[in-house]
């Protein structure tokens, strides 16, 4: 059994480098379109902003730990665990080689509602659906911290997106009027250039938020999974060189060494880079300029940060890609790409069941093999 909980360690450490590969083209993909920054040096810069990012609080990693799967109604092993990772992982590897910009955290919470239902027999009370504690912050279940956030982050990356563009052309627009000296700013050869310096900020910002959120959702898994070891005695005689794995807390706290390692992989798999999906994001749907880029990222960041406060596992993917298409429809509506978009969507509506009913028929599998 200890082999098989470190099995699914190393599972989530491959779903962790596979998520920043997978989503770092989120990060970066509208500094990289713009032609602000090279390929090699935007993945660079979010590499080290997703590390920074990754020690910056766990709220997110707490909710995915104990916030969605009832442990009273079923045993969540490490068998379960695994089949959960496998369920994100297939349809990561499916999306990334489409090209798809889907979002690895619901990949990762579908996987984990799969495995968790057949476990339990088809028992939907596994899942928690909504437990109010007292305070917003308390809030656990899928309706508060998925299902909630996965349709009102789109809206407000879309909505944000729009403001902070028209906005920014507003604030141009007075510049021109503003004289023959200031005016000059608001030509396009100065604003071009104002915002190529101002996108550095915003792209380190996005890849900062990036970190705060997704790097933490498989610091939950990890933890449960040590967690359900240790409950299951698993963890009673350790040799020495593995007395690390001894939970230093409960189920409310996550330890050091899930942190540091989990930051470290999500760091080494952003700078693997992900194309594909940069020239989806970047260059698809819409024509994207350098103020359109700070004002997509900003929007986006702002998002992430907000939603990892509260411990919402909001995707990356859903915040940028809204955000673009927000600037887009400020910029130009006609200028959207509306089949490259109707696209994604429905990557967005399928990531949930598609990547629960992989983990769902694995763990079915591994009963009929007798491994569960």
């Amino acid at each position: 059994m200890l082999t098989l909980v470190l099995v699914v360690v190393l599972a989530a450490l491959v779903f962790e480098f596979i998520n920043g590969f997978h989503d770092t083209a989120n990060s970066i993909a509208t500094v990289v379109a713009t032609k602000v920054l090279s390929p090699g040096s935007a993945v660079m810069l979010a590499a080290t902003m997703n590390l920074i990012g990754a020690f910056m609080g766990t709220a997110v990693a707490k909710t995915i730990a104990s916030g969605l799967v009832d442990t009273e109604v079923v045993n969540v092993t490490a068998q379960v665990l695994l089949c959960a990772l496998m369920g994100g992982i297939s349809w990561n590897l499916i999306t990334w080689w489409l090209g798809l910009p889907s979002s690895s955290s619901h990949a990762l919470i579908g996987g984990l509602c799969g495995a968790a239902l057949a476990a339990a027999h088809n028992d939907w009370n596994a899942l928690i659906w909504s437990q109010d504690l007292g305070g917003w912050t308390q809030n656990k279940g899928l309706l508060w911290k998925v299902l909630v956030p996965m349709i009102s982050s789109p809206i407000a990356g879309f909505t944000l997106g729009v403001v902070i563009l028209s906005l920014l052309y507003v604030c141009i627009a007075a510049l021109g009027r503003a004289g023959p000296v200031l005016s000059r700013f608001a030509r396009p050869r100065w604003v071009n250039a104002f915002f190529g310096k101002a996108q550095l900020v915003s792209a380190a910002y996005m890849g900062y938020a990036h970190g705060t959120n997704d790097a933490q959702k498989t610091m939950g898994i990890i933890a449960l999974t040590i967690f359900a070891a240790q409950a299951n005695g698993v963890l009673d005689d350790l040799p020495g060189w593995l007395s690390f794995l001894h939970p230093n807390g409960d189920e409310s706290g996550i330890d050091p060494w899930i942190i540091t390692t989990c930051a470290l992989v999500m760091a080494a798999g952003t700078a693997a880079g992900g194309w594909r999906i940069i020239k989806t994001l970047g260059h698809k749907m819409v024509k994207l300029h350098p103020i359109d880029g700070f004002a997509a990222e900003s929007a986006s960041a702002t998002i992430l940060v907000t939603a990892a406060h509260f411990g919402m596992p909001v995707s990356t993917t859903h915040s940028i890609s809204t955000a673009i298409m927000g600037v887009g429809f400020a910029k130009n509506p006609r200028a959207l790409k509306f089949t490259v978009i109707e696209r994604i969507i429905w990557a967005w509506i399928l990531t949930i069941p598609a990547a629960g009913g992989m983990a769902y028929a694995t763990l079915r599998l591994f009963e009929l093999l007798g491994w569960a």
